[in-house]
């Protein structure tokens, strides 16, 4: 691997817990519940793709690649008659307030500044043709706050990445539940939080594995077969490739890395994330 796609793998590591955690905290669901929203999934749902607007369920499957299209439409667009995209997005910003506020507290405001200018900096530098969900966390303004930045910023360069890895795993013909499968058979992550958290069922995964062993890319005890291997090494690589665009500037992608990683491992330390996930992260070095 290259310098600029391994330095943008690592910069994801750093920075992905500062975005996942609001995924895990309490303050964002309990912040959906007020706004009007039912149940978790349609507040993730509608959390994630409030700065997008009001979508339905087709686009907001094609944005949420890795969810089953029944699972999505089970939230949307039935959660815009509950609250409006920009009463979602605006209560989302104020709970990340309250959820950084408590779990950044050890975190001095020289090293918060600094990393949010840094990471602010990074998105300056992205390019965001084909990246729809990017985009449009791109668009937010950026508010007065700088945990809401922080977090912000952390945000889009996160979505910047997912939507460069859809653009990897479509180019080699996967899908939303092919990516899944093949990623719980690279053993990233396990079969349960992979199917249970996407909303796959076990006929359509057993169909998806079939599907994938017909195709010589799973052998019989669902693990990869050597060209199973090289697809998927293929699919990250291109994914880190297509990140490249957040670290051009690489001593400050350095320097975020250096702010970002003890942070991040002190969310994962902490129990803020679970340290089994659907997202597969693992542990900023």
């Amino acid at each position: 691997m290259t310098a600029q796609p391994l330095l943008a793998r690592r910069l994801w590591e750093a920075v992905e817990p500062l975005h996942a955690v609001v995924y895990f905290a309490p303050e964002p669901a309990e912040a959906a519940r007020e706004v009007g929203l039912k149940g978790y999934w349609m507040g993730y749902f509608a959390g994630r793709l409030s700065a997008v607007g009001p979508v339905g369920a087709g686009v907001g499957s094609a944005l949420c690649f890795a969810f089953a299209p029944g699972k999505v439409a089970r939230a949307l667009p039935d959660a815009w008659s509950f609250a409006t995209a920009e009463a979602v997005l605006e209560s989302r910003l104020a709970a990340v307030e309250k959820m950084l506020g408590r779990l950044l507290k050890p975190l001095r405001p020289s090293e918060l500044d600094q990393l949010t200018g840094l990471l602010e900096a990074l998105v300056d530098t992205c390019d965001f043709d084909g990246r729809a969900l990017a985009a449009a966390w791109a668009d937010v303004p950026r508010p007065d706050s700088l945990l809401v930045r922080l977090w912000l910023a952390a945000t889009v360069l996160r979505e910047h990445r997912g939507d460069g890895h859809v653009m990897a795993l479509a180019r080699e013909g996967l899908g939303g539940l092919a990516a899944g499968i093949t990623h719980v058979a690279a053993g990233a992550v396990t079969r349960e939080s992979i199917q249970g958290s996407r909303g796959w069922t076990d006929e359509e995964w057993e169909l998806g594995s079939a599907k994938l062993r017909r195709k010589g890319l799973l052998d019989a005890e669902g693990g990869l077969t050597p060209a199973g291997q090289e697809l998927r090494t293929r699919v990250e690589a291109d994914t880190d490739r297509l990140a490249s665009h957040a670290v051009i500037r690489a001593e400050a992608a350095t320097t975020a890395i250096a702010l970002a990683a003890p942070v991040s491992r002190a969310l994962l330390t902490s129990g803020a994330l679970p340290p089994v996930n659907p997202i597969g992260l693992p542990r900023p070095s």
